[in-house]
C-alpha cells in the first residue's frame, strides 16, 4: 500500500487587496474570499483522495493575522482533517512569525506544527515506515541556509523534509534561508516540500525537490493556473507527483492588437473575442482578466478619451460569458501615421509638444512632486504606496501620470471633447 500525501505552502489567508481596483465590490469579494475557498479545496481534495497527510510548507497567514473570522475558519477545516484521520504537518514562513493569531490556535492533536528546532515525526502506514522533518521561523528573518540544521536521512524509511526557503533567490522575493538544488539532493532525504516562491518549480534528481507555488493567485503578477502537489510513495520509496487544480479565481493577461481597426463596434468586437478565446482556456471556476490594448489605429485618441465607456463594455461581455471579471484596462496605442507638416502647424499638437516638454522640466517636476507627496502624508498608513515606496517609485508614478495626462487632454482635443 502506498503512502500518498498533498504538499501546498503560501496560502496566505486573508492577504489584502494590493492592486484590485475597489470600484468593483463584487470583484473586490470574490478575490478577497478566494485563498479561503482555494484552502477548502485543498482540505477537499484530501478527503476526495482519502490521503493520509497535508504538509503545509509555510505562510499559511499574510502576517500579523488577528481575526477571529480566521481562526473560527482554520478550526473547522482541521476538524474535517481530524475527523477522517488525515494528518497534518505544518512549518511556519516569514510570514507566519508575524503572525499573533498563529501562536494562540489549538488544533487538534492530528496536526503537528514544528518549531524552531528541527523535528522529526514518524508516520507508518500500511507497513510503509515514513518520517517528516520540519523547522519553523522562529523570526520573520532568516538570511542564513537551515539545511544543516536538519537530520540525517532515517535508514530503513521514507524521508519527507519540509522547508520555508528562496533556494539561489527568486525575483520578486527577498531571501530567506538559502540553499542550493544540489545540496538539497545530496542531503539523503526522498522528497523536499517547499515552499516560499509563489511560481511552481519541480527539481528532479537524487530526490524529489518540489515548491508547489500559490494555491490562489491575489493579483496580475500571480496570474495562471495555481495548484497544489499530490505525493505517492511507493514501497520501493519511488515518489510520484501529481499537480492539482486549486485557484477559485484565474487572473490572466488578455492583449487585444487593434491595428486597422477604424470604429467603435470593431474595437468592442476584438475585445469580446479576446475575452471569448481566454474564457475557453481557463480551468478556474472564475477568470480575471487585464485587458491590454496595442497596436496602430485612428481610434487612439477616442479610446483614451472614452477609456471607461470601452470598460464597461469589456465587463459586459465578460459578464454574459459567466465567472468572467475585468480587472483593469490598460492602454498602450499608437496613431496611424507619424509626425507631419501639417502636425506642426496644428494647434493641438503644438499643445501636446508644449505639455510634453513641460513634464520633462525639473521645475515643473519639483511642483507635482511636491503635490504628490502632500496628498500621500495626508493618507492612511496602507494607503500611501500608490506612488511609490520610494524616491526612484515616486519618480517612476511621476513619468506615468504626467504622460498619461498629456495623452488624456490631447485625446479630448483631438477625439472632439467630452463625450
Amino acid at each position: 500500500m502506498a503512502f500518498r500525501f498533498v504538499h501546498t505552502a503560501d496560502i496566505h489567508l486573508d492577504s489584502p487587496l494590493r492592486s484590485l481596483a475597489m470600484r468593483n465590490p463584487d470583484l473586490a469579494g470574490l478575490v478577497g474570499d478566494a485563498s479561503r475557498q482555494a484552502f477548502v479545496s485543498i482540505v477537499d481534495l484530501c478527503l476526495e483522495e482519502r490521503e493520509a497527510a497535508l504538509v503545509i510548507a509555510g505562510d499559511l497567514y499574510d502576517g500579523d493575522q488577528t481575526s477571529m473570522k480566521t481562526a473560527r475558519f482554520l478550526g473547522a477545516q482541521m476538524t474535517r482533517l481530524h475527523q477522517a484521520g488525515i494528518m497534518v504537518f505544518k512549518i511556519r514562513g516569514n510570514h507566519d512569525a508575524l503572525s499573533r493569531i498563529s501562536k494562540q490556535l489549538v488544533f487538534p492533536d492530528t496536526v503537528t506544527i514544528f518549531g524552531g528546532r528541527a523535528q522529526s515525526v514518524l508516520q507508518t502506514a500500511g507497513g510503509l515506515d515514513v518520517v517528516f522533518h520540519g523547522l519553523s521561523f522562529a523570526n520573520p528573518k532568516a538570511p542564513d541556509s537551515l539545511l544543516t540544521k536538519y537530520p540525517a536521512a532515517r535508514e530503513g524509511a521514507v524521508n519527507i523534509g519540509i522547508m520555508h526557503t528562496s533556494l539561489a533567490g527568486s525575483p520578486g522575493h527577498d531571501v530567506y534561508a538559502p540553499c542550493s538544488i544540489a545540496d538539497l539532493h545530496a542531503h539523503g532525504f526522498d522528497y523536499w516540500a517547499l515552499g516560499h516562491i509563489h511560481a511552481r518549480q519541480v527539481h528532479p534528481g537524487a530526490s524529489a525537490v518540489v515548491m508547489p507555488g500559490i494555491p490562489q493567485g491575489r493579483d496580475i503578477n500571480e496570474a495562471g493556473e495555481k495548484s497544489v502537489t499530490l505525493v505517492t510513495v511507493r514501497h520501493d520509496r519511488s515518489v510520484e507527483i501529481e499537480e492539482r487544480l486549486t485557484s477559485v479565481a484565474q487572473f490572466e493577461r488578455v492583449s487585444v492588437d487593434l491595428t486597422g481597426a477604424v470604429e467603435w463596434p470593431e474595437a468592442v468586437a476584438r475585445v469580446r473575442f479576446a475575452l471569448e478565446e481566454m474564457r475557453a482556456t481557463v480551468r478556474s471556476r472564475h477568470a480575471v482578466a487585464r485587458i491590454g490594448l496595442t497596436g496602430t489605429s485612428p481610434l487612439m485618441w477616442a479610446l483614451i478619451r472614452d477609456r471607461d465607456l470601452l470598460l464597461a463594455e469589456a465587463e459586459q461581455a465578460a459578464e454574459q460569458l459567466g465567472h468572467t471579471w475585468v480587472e483593469k484596462l490598460e492602454l498602450d496605442l499608437a496613431p496611424p501615421r507619424t509626425e507631419t507638416a501639417e502636425d506642426i502647424a496644428d494647434p493641438i499638437f503644438e499643445l501636446e509638444q508644449s505639455m510634453r516638454a513641460d513634464a520633462t522640466s525639473e521645475a515643473f517636476r519639483a511642483e507635482a512632486r511636491a503635490f504628490v507627496q502632500k496628498m500621500v502624508a495626508d493618507l492612511p498608513a496602507d494607503g500611501r504606496d500608490f506612488a511609490g515606496t520610494d524616491e526612484a517609485g515616486l519618480e517612476q508614478f511621476l513619468d506615468q501620470v504626467l504622460s498619461k495626462g498629456a495623452d488624456l487632454v490631447t485625446a479630448r482635443l483631438k477625439a472632439g471633447g467630452s463625450s
